[in-house]
């Protein structure tokens, strides 16, 4: 969003009969909530500082185009119309062929064309001039007329303004390339782009290009017979879609799906695939991630306790209000970073620095705001007793730079000081969660703000950067606490630690090369295949890698094969780059197995203790951790992964694209089928074309990836963006980082170097399929995750917040709140419930906030016989069961809105009466009242 040239440009819209403005937005590797950010920065600033409405889409940059964002373009009230460019070159091909350039692209779900987005696919390859006004690029540039006194460029030295004398000329080939780009829709009429990158800059273009242009257009409308009547002028989108919607009564052809992988053909004549940024600089894609999870959480939090300071009139609203800018800040941030430069980690790496500063800035933000509202929120009679900017809650992790890895602070325990935790449950429905913390002493009990005793366990905390030759040392003053909370929905609770005469659920230590401790029993591993287990899975691991092998449910009794391996594409050299995935071709294999380059992984470790287990293992670049909890929750139905991946300072794993594979027996066809997200919303099938190689198989996944078969399914769910492929029948490969030393000629100009160490966390299910029929909620033959799947992605994309309290200030707060009184249905997200800004002081907070809600489809055929705790379902389309109320906030007024909060539609007298179709997203204007 260029803002700068948005108020240049101001008076030119306010005073235009056309009132047209449009919004470029990213199609991947974002998700749907990042988007809802950018769009909702974008165009409240238009709205507040240009008084306009945006109506038309513009996305002619993305590197490819997927479903979700017309979706959320007609969720916007963006109705006039979108453009996209970026596509398959055969993609372009067939719409020219087929006149169906121009078409309705519908959502998979949808079954009456409500989600209908009208769509124009520019018929050429690129969007400046050269490659617009026409099929000839060698005609075209001739008619970009910027001479700018100084620059020398191919087209400033052949283009020559328009005079009397060549004007006849220069507009017969002009129409003749404007008549070939409007063959290729039955509408014959053309929208013909004039610009590039990094144009209109000096004032002197602004003239050269409109003076010559008008020369041209009066020409050509003077001489209609000519011209066979055809008609040219300057216009808006908004112009071409009018005219667009009179020229075909209404009638255009319907689109579903998507347009990945997008590949050109500009540098050798042969496909290049745009498959790499999916995954292209991890690091910062894992930063961006936990700006939004943080946003997201200090959004709730915040709309809750500046309103309940107001309604209250507590002194604290000033200090909460003066935080909105800071709120603002954030929010900017992150919609930044969604440029189809920057989310892809495709721009120059001091720009990519740059970015993550602001990430970083973004989250520091956030944890403030976080801790001050939880603060507010809980303080007794609405008075700490303190003064108003100490701060009583902080929170429980840090990081120093934006590249350092985060920390958690350590809490000391004694007799007479017990330390309070509080977990935050950004969800609206009861959940449980696996929270850990750092204390002083393994000899600590933890009691919830009802004064019952919590299960916990001790696991030891290891420095797994020490060398190879001395013993594995456990720390001897800091200790792992990890405990299951039950958390209200949308609550604050607070867990008390306190010391214990003896320690208790200790962690059970198997260890190769570890050094003994004096409160962990250690004992050496044993010979053979690794089994942990809980109460609804064993799963094995090879007992010479460490790595999954297999997985056995104890509910059938059939063991599955299910195996873990990682490997590396070798890339080609100035073909695989920031942008472009390509094996290197020359070679033999063209991948290698990385882990083959040493004996046996260098650590084996496996804690076992009352509420997990896990196996740990160490190999020179991956560090590789698999846990298993225990107990009835959700998180037991699954295998919870960590990596982390560090390439070490370049030139070593050079040229290196590292993946994680899984293999498995299901027999999802041949050609192999994946399913992988679009944007985290919902799923796209995607069928195996061998033809065009690995690196066009590779899709773009937010969230979640699964392959299936008749009787099982597996899935992977991810918490950051990253390419995923099936290449082969009962595979699901993720790519974990890339490392290409040369430029793909795409535009950067760099290869990507500057790789850090990154730690990724995934779920893993192995799920069993029905063979009723049962369909899928939210439509026939569609396929989504399970009700497991959902939510066990939703708690790693958005876990629970955890702060901690100052010593001796426990007094000052209550022990819990729950913002909401009662549950929303488990089918049912709150994306998010955001303060809006005040119309006229920018700078403040309103007394309105969007909520967004989102009905997730999920199969009725997965894991029948489970029963998820605590998850209530409704018949209808209700999220609020009658007489619920968001605790503290008064009286609401509630109306229906668009996405960006523009647009006020129907109200809604009463929280109960709000409505979300399955598969469908529903904003809601809140305004408290009193």
């Amino acid at each position: 969003m260029y803002f700068v040239l948005w108020e240049i440009l101001g008076h030119i819209v306010l005073n235009s009969k056309h009132n047209s403005l449009y919004l470029i937005c990213f199609h991947v590797p974002n998700r749907y909530l990042s988007y809802f950010s950018f769009s909702y920065v974008g165009h409240q600033w238009v709205k507040n500082n240009l008084g306009v409405n945006i109506k038309t889409g513009w996305s002619v940059d993305p590197f490819g185009h997927g479903p979700t964002v017309p979706y959320l373009l007609k969720k916007s009230e963006i109705t006039g119309g979108t453009v996209i460019q970026r596509l398959h070159y055969a993609w372009k091909e067939w719409f020219a062929r087929t006149q169906n350039g121009d078409f309705l692209w519908r959502q998979n779900w949808d079954r009456t064309g409500h989600t209908d987005t009208l769509v124009h696919n520019m018929p050429f390859s690129i969007y400046s001039i050269r490659g617009s006004c026409g099929p000839h690029p060698q005609v075209c540039i001739n008619y970009d007329f910027r001479k700018v006194p100084g620059e020398f460029t191919d087209y400033s030295e052949l283009a020559v303004f328009i005079d009397d004398q060549n004007v006849k000329q220069k507009a017969d080939v002009l129409m003749d390339q404007y008549g070939r780009t409007a063959s290729v829709s039955p509408y014959n009429v053309a929208l013909i782009p004039l610009g590039d990158d990094f144009r209109y800059d000096h004032d002197t273009e602004w003239d050269q290009q409109y003076t010559n242009y008008m020369k041209l257009f009066n020409y050509i409308n003077a001489n209609k017979d000519r011209y066979h009547g055809a008609e040219v002028g300057f216009g808006t989108p908004s112009d071409f879609f009018r005219a667009l919607r009179a020229r075909s009564d209404g009638q255009f052809p319907t689109l579903r799906g998507d347009f990945f992988v997008y590949s050109d053909v500009f540098s050798e004549g042969r496909p290049a695939y745009w498959s790499g940024y999916y995954t292209t600089r991890p690091y910062w894609k894992v930063l961006d991630r936990e700006l939004e999870t943080k946003l997201r959480s200090t959004e709730i939090l915040y709309t809750f306790a500046v309103n309940d300071a107001r309604r209250k009139k507590l002194q604290t609203v000033r200090l909460l209000e003066r935080n909105y800018e800071k709120l603002t800040r954030a929010r900017q941030n992150l919609a930044l970073f969604q440029h189809h430069d920057a989310i892809t980690g495709t721009s120059k790496s001091f720009v990519m620095n740059d970015y993550a500063l602001k990430l970083f800035e973004g989250i520091q933000n956030c944890a403030a705001i976080q801790s001050f509202a939880v603060q507010c929120l809980l303080s007794k009679s609405g008075d700490s007793g303190a003064p108003l900017s100490a701060k009583i809650v902080v929170p429980d992790s840090d990081r120093q730079t934006y590249d350092q890895p985060t920390y958690r602070l350590a809490l000391n325990i004694d007799k007479s000081r017990p330390r309070n935790v509080i977990v935050f449950n950004p969800h609206g429905r009861r959940k449980t969660e696996p929270i850990k913390v750092l204390v002083s002493e393994p000899n600590v009990r933890v009691v919830d703000s009802d004064g019952s005793v919590v299960r916990h366990q001790i696991n030891p905390v290891w420095n797994l950067s020490e060398t190879a030759e001395q013993p594995l040392a456990m720390s001897k003053v800091c200790f792992e606490l990890l405990f299951i909370a039950v958390l209200d929905p949308l609550s604050l609770s607070t867990f008390t630690i306190q010391k214990a005469p003896n320690p208790e659920g200790l962690a059970l230590v198997y260890c190769k090369n570890c050094a003994g401790h004096s409160v962990f029993t250690v004992k050496p591993m044993r010979f053979g295949d690794i089994q942990l287990e809980n109460d609804h899975m064993q799963v094995l691991f090879d007992g010479k890698t460490g790595l999954l092998s297999s997985i056995v449910d104890k509910g059938t009794g059939v063991s599955q094969y299910v195996n873990i391996d990682f490997a590396a594409y070798q890339a080609a050299q100035l073909h695989s780059g920031a942008y472009l995935f390509m094996p290197d071709p020359n070679l033999r294999d063209t991948e290698k197995k990385v882990l083959d380059d040493y004996p046996g992984p260098s650590t084996v470790i496996i804690t076992s203790g009352p509420l997990s287990s896990e196996i740990t293992v160490v190999y020179g670049i991956v560090t590789h951790k698999v846990r298993l909890y225990h107990g009835k929750g959700v998180e037991s139905k699954g295998l919870y992964v960590e990596n982390v991946v560090d390439f070490k300072q370049p030139p070593k794993n050079r040229e290196t694209e590292l993946f994680m594979r899984l293999s498995s027996g299901i027999a999802n066809g041949e050609p192999a089928v994946i399913y992988t997200d679009s944007n985290g919303f919902q799923m796209q099938k995607r069928v195996t074309v061998k033809r065009v190689g690995i690196e066009g198989n590779y899709y773009p996944t937010t969230t979640t990836a699964y392959i299936e078969d008749d009787h099982r399914r597996l899935t992977v769910l991810v918490n950051h963006a990253q390419g995923a492929a099936g290449w082969e029948p009962g595979r699901i490969e993720l790519m974990l980082d890339r490392r290409t030393l040369y430029d793909d000629s795409r535009g950067m100009g760099e290869g990507v170097v500057d790789n850090k160490p990154t730690l990724t966390k995934y779920w893993i299910l192995l799920e069993t399929l029905s063979d009723d029929g049962g369909g899928s909620k939210g439509g026939d033959r569609v396929s989504n995750p399970s009700l497991v799947a959902n939510q066990l992605s939703e708690s790693l994309l958005y876990p629970a917040e955890v702060f901690v309290v100052e010593p001796d200030t426990e007094h000052h707060l209550r022990p819990a709140i729950a913002m909401i009184d009662r549950p929303v249905p488990c089918d049912v997200h709150l994306m998010n419930f955001r303060t809006n800004t005040d119309p006229v002081f920018q700078q403040f907070p309103s007394p309105s906030a969007l909520m967004v809600l989102h009905r997730k489809g999920y199969d009725c055929r997965v894991d029948k016989g489970y029963r998820i705790p605590e998850c209530q379902l409704r018949r209808d389309r209700g999220v609020f069961d009658s007489g619920t109320v968001f605790t503290g906030l008064g009286r609401l007024q509630i109306a229906r809105t668009t996405v960006t909060g523009m647009h006020l539609m129907d109200a809604v007298d009463r929280l109960d009466q709000v409505e979300v179709a399955p598969m469908e997203l529903a904003v809601f204007n809140v305004t408290f009242v009193d």
